[in-house]
């Protein structure tokens, strides 16, 4: 048998076998999801119904595709939830796609180990991949480090090969290795952390090459900008404001250690032995340094070229990679374990040839106890490994999440398509019961059910109290909750607005417990017909701003189908169908344009407002500000310059420096240093004087 197709007979073995190991798991072990893999899940659903593939969607459009992924890019769920459209929906057959990634991750590895040092060091490197703890509870939790991961290796490993100086220069290799990188920055931004150090490397000794390299670095970022662009021209105002959130707020709320300290640097690598396993940190580190000792001769033996008998620039893009990747990592204010996951395999295949060392060392000394010890080597890195990854899956076993979730959904109307469009307003919020697995389990099977959760303000008591149908309580351990969410409960328990349904155990002494509006319950004027006022507070100004995204924030909680719009939205449009000039109408859509991310619909209402109200400096200035978030700074400016002929409103000023500058007049920044304060401080002025 030819040993390539050995070897990839091997390779795909090791596959198998860990899939058959995780379908195990995820029958018997996994337990409920918790937030982040309920969010996930939720996401995965959301792309699954919006191409049409699940129940209860339909396809509508890129934009509406584009609207479900306003903080994370989209890829990962768009294939995550074709899976489930072929697996099944629960979060176990969900996890298929967990294995195809995984696939993909030992198939990349593969390929590079080959490249780098030949079969040994790629099987020993696919092996200890398959098995090491960090790796391993990637492919059993479902978030979007192992799609990460998996597409990383394949985009470093690609561009390597383009960038190699001997087998490199083919245009094939610079779109394949473009696209992985458009791939990989479409599962998750963080791909940029390792994207950005090889981008610069490569930079810098572009003109050390030839001019084709050029053409094909300019030609490969085109690809990958062009293909992110929709998505970022879609979502760019609410992922700088995720990111801001889940980067630098997360670490500092969670307290993650400052740039510049000690504990900053050594924040990764002293998790490693957790992640990967010790005795693969040590047999590879030392067998490493034995290989150092050995041809050591000179410092510049030390370098890779004299270092690795192999591919010597396979191993330096590697180390430089490793490097790179790690210093923008560690720079990163937010730490967690997995934001590492993408460096593993990497580092992986360094300690692999570690491993080899002592392989080609033992051989050496005595060849004839070590004859063909390859075998004994791929077993002692099994055994070596199988402790560490042992001892995880046991800690994981005793911290899975149990609780009476589905049975809860179901009650509440959830995972039934013939039931109307629900809320479940969650107010506590626990590993085995909030917000997103609510959702996800109750719009399995095409269900209309979702979750949301309100307390965090004591305000939401009374809006809770006027308009919420259903809500789940709990008995005993609240979760990550405010003071807040126990005045709701307790004002809940003692209004004659809600009468228990049910009560569920939670098999440790506490219960959650579900309610549901009495039929004798007062009513109260419903968002949709209070919203039209909200909108013509607009015309107020920045005081008009505070109320109206208060209000669309809580009920947007209290109606999580958003059903409101589409009344308010026929309302408004009779109303245009009488009187086209109708101002409470176009500030009713204006509203709603914007709450659905759509500015070039509202700059429309917002330029007709401005005829209708040539004295409101307000509609001006909302149709700049939605025109600029539209990516046409040149429009802005002009209706800007226009409206400063009437109006001697500062923001103006500052908006059409802001839009000048941002259309390529950059020696307006002078002006705009001096009216962008001016118009924040009117704007905090404004807000601290309506709060």
């Amino acid at each position: 048998m030819n040993s390539n197709f050995r070897f990839w007979v091997f390779v795909t073995s090791i596959w198998v076998l860990s899939t058959i190991v995780d379908r195990v798991w995820w029958s018997h072990y996994a337990g409920l999801p918790s937030w982040d893999q309920a969010d996930y899940l939720n996401s995965a659903l959301d792309h699954g119904r919006a191409l049409g593939l699940l129940p209860g969607g339909q396809w509508k459009g890129v934009a509406a595709l584009l609207d479900l992924s306003p903080k994370i890019p989209p890829l990962a769920s768009l294939v995550n939830g074709t899976v489930i459209a072929l697996a099944g929906d629960s979060p176990s057959q969900a996890a298929w796609s967990l294995s195809l990634w995984h696939g993909m991750l030992l198939f990349g590895v593969a390929l590079w180990g080959l490249r780098l040092s030949g079969q040994i060091v790629a099987l020993l490197s696919v092996v200890f991949v398959a098995i090491t703890p960090a790796l391993l509870q990637l492919r059993l939790d479902y978030l979007l480090e192992m799609p990460l991961t998996a597409v990383m290796t394949l985009a470093i490993s690609s561009l390597g090969s383009w960038w190699h100086p001997k087998t490199g220069e083919k245009w094939s290799q610079v779109f394949t290795a473009a696209l992985l990188c458009l791939s990989a920055v479409m599962i998750k931004q963080s791909a940029l952390l390792l994207l950005i150090p090889m981008f610069f490397y490569a930079s810098w000794n572009i003109f050390t090459r030839s001019k084709t390299y050029r053409y094909q670095l300019f030609s490969g970022v085109l690809v990958v900008v062009i293909g992110v662009l929709p998505w970022l021209h879609h979502n760019w105002i609410t992922t700088l404001g995720g990111t801001n959130r889940a980067v630098i707020e997360s670490a500092a709320r969670e307290g993650d250690p400052m740039l510049w300290t000690l504990e900053n640097w050594i924040w990764y690598p002293r998790i490693l032995p957790g992640q990967l396993g010790s005795a693969v940190l040590l047999v590879g580190v030392s067998g490493l340094v034995l290989l150092i000792l050995r041809r050591q001769k000179s410092c510049r033996d030390l370098l890779p070229d004299k270092l690795f008998a192999d591919d010597s620039y396979e191993w330096r893009w590697l180390i430089c990679t490793l490097v790179g990747g790690w210093l923008l990592t560690s720079i990163s204010p937010n730490k967690g374990d997995r934001y590492i996951a993408p460096l593993l395999p990497l580092l992986v295949l360094l300690l692999a040839r570690g491993w080899m060392q002592w392989n080609i060392w033992l051989r050496s000394r005595w060849p004839i106890f070590f004859k063909g010890s390859f075998s004994y080597l791929l077993f002692a890195s099994v055994f070596a490994v199988l402790p560490a990854s042992w001892l995880s899956q046991k800690s994981r076993l005793s911290q899975r999440h149990e609780g009476p979730l589905e049975e809860i959904v179901i009650a509440a109307g959830g995972a039934n398509p013939n039931l109307p469009p629900t809320t479940l307003i969650v107010v506590p919020s626990t590993p085995d019961l909030n917000q997103h697995n609510v959702s996800y389990f109750g719009r399995r099977t095409g269900g209309n059910l979702v979750g949301r959760q309100l307390g965090s303000s004591k305000d939401d008591i009374d809006l809770v109290l006027k308009y919420a149908q259903w809500l789940v309580l709990a008995e005993g351990d609240q979760g990550s909750v405010r003071d807040s969410a126990l005045l709701l409960d307790r004002a809940v328990r003692a209004s004659d607005v809600f009468v228990m349904v049910r009560s569920f155990p939670r098999g440790n002494g506490d219960s959650y417990s579900l309610w549901r509006r009495s039929p004798e319950a007062p009513s109260f004027p419903t968002f949709a017909s209070t919203f039209p006022s909200l909108a013509i507070g607009l015309s107020q100004g920045l005081k008009g701003l505070e109320p109206v995204f208060s209000a669309v924030a809580v009920h947007h909680m209290l109606d999580g189908h958003f059903l409101y719009q589409d009344r308010v939205r026929e309302i408004a449009v009779r109303k245009l169908a009488v009187n086209a000039l109708d101002a409470d109408a176009h500030w009713s859509l204006a509203l709603l344009s914007v709450l659905a991310n759509r500015p070039g619909q509202a700059a429309k209402h917002f330029a007709v407002l401005e005829k209708i109200s040539p004295e409101n400096p307000w509609p001006s200035i909302y149709q700049c500000v939605v025109t600029i978030a539209n990516w046409n700074p040149w429009k802005a400016k002009a209706i800007a310059n226009e409206a400063q002929k009437i109006h001697s409103n500062p923001l103006l000023f500052g908006i059409a420096d802001l839009s000048s500058v941002l259309s390529g007049a950059v020696w307006r920044l002078p002006q705009l240093k001096r009216s962008l304060p001016k118009s924040i401080e009117v704007v905090e002025k404004s807000l601290s004087s309506s709060g």
